[in-house]
């Protein structure tokens, strides 16, 4: 298959097809010929090519038919228009149908040339921001949202009909650590907005008149520093998603703005008189109870009102089962990525039941993090408890660094040939594999051990050292 570019030549000139074709071919483009409306029409749905030069005065009709069919079924399609009549409404009419350039008869070689190498570069640049919004795209999708569980795949589907709606507002309410940034561009990313820009503000990060300003933008001389004008973010994601972060913390005098922006559907820029319509998706998502701290006074009752059209509420991760092994086994897994020497396979058993048994107030953030510095400090093939937070090993119940002080059985047990276990391992990796001095840390016989260790399984081929 050729990987030159294609050159569709739309011209009743038989000749000037000819010469156009014999100087594209030596330039090293492939070429494609059609004489009139129809055939091009026919050849550009057949073929696929890359750039048309399209002649406006054709015998069954106009050149702008052609133009508009290209760019209805491929809009990527460079199209450059050639005619020897340049008529000032025709070219006006061309470029605003999405016509690249146009150039008069009799065509000049080089000027037709430039305009091919300029065209091209702008087919490959198309090509690379469509192969980046795709690849953002994946990566902020809905499949990036581990987990198999049913409240998981319940918040999953409603967010999934929500992104196809036309719903304006979006109220996301989760603990911290939840998802609720991955959730919010899931939601955009899964929309129609998705082309258009995504922005987002943390509302508890920085000061009111900073947020004001940020997101309604300001007009020169609004303040001492405005030295010109400024677009906020509500401009900025023209036909996109504004995500507000933590507006549970946005101040009152604020979340009044806010109120009326989202009611009149429409802004003004900080010391403007002028009022902007707005058209983006306003996400707004915080820890808190909003309609509790709304009746404490806490959060304008309208304004929750308004942003709840509707709520998605995301489940803390000690409500989602065995979704804590997935996640685990996920994060081992890009932590594999860049773990230099032998790769992790996972959890140990024991380790596996005191994720399950943790009630992870971090959530899905603290068990990443957790993950990470495991996978840092790690010599063996597993995560062990030596190398986890002592709050997480001894809150589960489980071995606390080898102080037994620190042991608490969990409400629902735990068996004993699991702490066992897990307390072998430990000795193994602190003696560095010596069966030995092992044995010695755990004040039992080393056949003792030895016996322990391959009742497991994990170590059924050890031998004594």
């Amino acid at each position: 298959m050729s990987t030159r570019e294609k050159i569709l030549i739309v011209d009743d000139d038989r000749f000037v097809r000819m010469a156009l074709g014999e100087a594209l071919r030596k330039w090293d483009y492939e070429t494609l010929e059609a004489e009139n409306v129809a055939e091009a029409k026919t050849v550009f749905q057949d073929e696929e090519p890359h750039i048309v030069l399209l002649d406006i005065d054709l015998p069954d009709g106009s050149g702008l038919d052609v133009l508009s069919d290209i760019k209805q079924k491929r809009p990527e399609t460079i199209v450059v228009m050639i005619t020897g009549n340049v008529d000032v409404p025709n070219v006006i009419t061309a470029l605003r149908s999405g016509a690249h350039d146009f150039i008069g008869k009799p065509v000049k070689l080089e000027e037709l040339r430039i305009t091919l190498r300029n065209a091209s570069e702008t087919q490959t640049l198309r090509r690379e921001v469509k192969r980046a919004r795709i690849e953002r795209a994946q990566g902020f999708s809905f499949s990036e949202i581990i987990g198999e569980s049913a409240p998981i795949k319940k918040t999953i589907d409603l967010a999934q009909r929500v992104a196809a709606s036309d719903v304006p507002t979006i109220l996301l309410h989760g603990e911290t650590g939840t998802g609720k940034d991955l959730f919010a561009k899931a939601i955009h990313y899964a929309s129609e907005r998705a082309n258009a820009p995504y922005l987002a503000i943390n509302c508890a990060a920085l000061p009111a008149t900073l947020i004001e300003s940020e997101l309604f933008g300001y007009e020169k001389g609004a303040f001492t520093d405005a030295k010109q004008r400024k677009e906020g973010l509500f401009e900025q994601a023209e036909g996109g998603t504004i995500f507000l972060d933590e507006i549970g913390e946005m101040e009152l005098a604020l979340q009044a703005k806010l109120l009326r922006v989202l009611e009149e559907g429409c802004f003004r820029r900080v010391g403007g008189l002028k009022d902007i319509p707005i058209n983006s998706r306003i996400i707004a998502a915080s820890n808190k109870d909003l309609k509790k701290t709304s009746e404490e006074g806490g959060f304008r009752l309208d304004l929750y009102f308004r942003l709840s059209v509707i709520q998605i509420d995301i489940p803390p991760l000690r409500d989602r089962g065995d979704d804590i092994l997935l996640l685990a086994e996920h994060y081992i897994e890009r932590a594999n990525l860049k773990r230099r020497g032998a790769k992790l396979r996972g959890l140990s058993p024991s380790i596996a039941k005191v994720f399950k048994n943790f009630r992870w107030t971090g959530n899905v953030r603290e068990l990443r993090n957790v993950i990470e510095r495991a996978s840092i400090l790690e010599d063996g093939e597993f995560v062990t408890a030596e190398h986890l937070p002592a709050d997480l090993v001894n809150g589960a119940g489980q071995m606390g660094g080898g102080n037994t002080a620190g042991f608490a059985l969990p409400p629902e047990g735990i068996p004993l040939e699991t702490v066992e276990f897990e307390l072998a391992r430990q000795a193994m990796a602190r003696a560095g594999g010596n069966l030995t001095k092992a044995a010695k840390l755990l004040d039992i016989s080393r056949d003792q051990l030895r016996y322990k260790l391959k009742k497991s399984g994990e170590y059924a081929s050890i031998e004594s050292d």
